[in-house]
């Protein structure tokens, strides 16, 4: 029977030393994750406290164009290709209202894009609160739906000076994954303030996606988890113009300087399906 021995106290202590080094870091990791959850349960507290102001559930087989506007064309001629290089041009016929759902569809005819944007500018604009939509993928290169928010003075003050929120933004050139953003002045309207989240299951069905904005914050959600939290300091016109009304938006693009300019015609036509869009505060 082999026994082993250490050979000196120095190979003791360097074992006693090795073994407290890797709980002190699983203590730390814990700790992490257990401020992490509390963090986590404080949000989701926050977001409960709020009551329902306001909610889209596309019933019907209108858009109740009470909330809602179109935007139509390519941007041109002051914001041609909608200021991204875009392919599409926005209709406002490619989208129906179907078992309470918004679908919006891209497709290619006769070498053209085509697709839907609309938003709540000048009819139902919000300044915090947690603003939640539901919705399903399309999938392919070159397709890159949204649901984000403007700043509502964007007419007198400039993008990006306005502010803008992505809650939810994807390409489809990066499979399993979802992006979420905020555009300010303090970054030249670059995509500094940003988290890219895998997922590898958000192609499959649908999924909820949210941001709890407050006079301080925006956390932001995914199916209720919280994937990203922004909170600058100091806080200014620069740094900080979400403290006056955004207004809601829902578009499909395809291509451009973040769709990417590989398309993959093959696919189309694709679809964009919202369920709902809802505001509580």
């Amino acid at each position: 029977m082999f026994i082993f021995r250490y050979k000196s106290e120095k190979d003791i202590f360097e074992v006693q030393h090795a073994v407290l080094r890797n709980l002190i870091i699983k203590y730390h990791i814990l700790k992490k994750y257990l401020i992490f959850m509390l963090f986590m349960q404080c949000a989701f507290a926050q977001i409960q406290n709020k009551k329902l102001v306001w909610q889209e559930n596309f019933d019907g087989t209108d858009l109740n164009q009470k909330n809602w506007n179109f935007e139509t064309g390519n941007g041109c001629p002051s914001l041609c290709g909608w200021g991204n290089n875009e392919s599409q041009i926005y209709t406002n016929s490619n989208h129906v209202l179907k078992n309470g759902k918004l679908i919006i569809t891209v497709q290619k005819k006769d070498n053209i894009y085509t697709s839907t944007k609309i938003t709540t500018k000048s009819k139902k604009e919000f300044l915090n609160g947690y603003i939640e939509a539901r919705a399903k993928l399309p999938i392919g290169q070159g397709l890159w739906p949204a649901f984000w928010m403007l700043g509502a003075n964007i007419t007198e003050i400039g993008w990006p000076k306005c502010g803008e929120i992505d809650i939810l933004e994807y390409v489809g050139r990066e499979p399993h994954t979802v992006y979420t953003t905020l555009h300010t002045q303090d970054s030249h309207g670059n995509s500094v303030n940003t988290k890219k989240t895998f997922l590898a299951a958000i192609e499959n069905g649908f999924h909820t996606y949210g941001i709890d904005w407050t006079k301080n914050k925006i956390d932001f959600f995914v199916d209720k988890k919280l994937v990203y939290h922004f909170e600058p300091t100091p806080k200014n016109g620069d740094t900080w113009p979400f403290d006056k009304p955004f207004y809601v938006i829902l578009n499909l693009a395809i291509g451009g300087n973040f769709g990417g300019f590989k398309i993959d015609d093959s696919v189309l036509p694709q679809q964009f399906t919202i369920d709902y869009v809802k505001v509580y505060q």
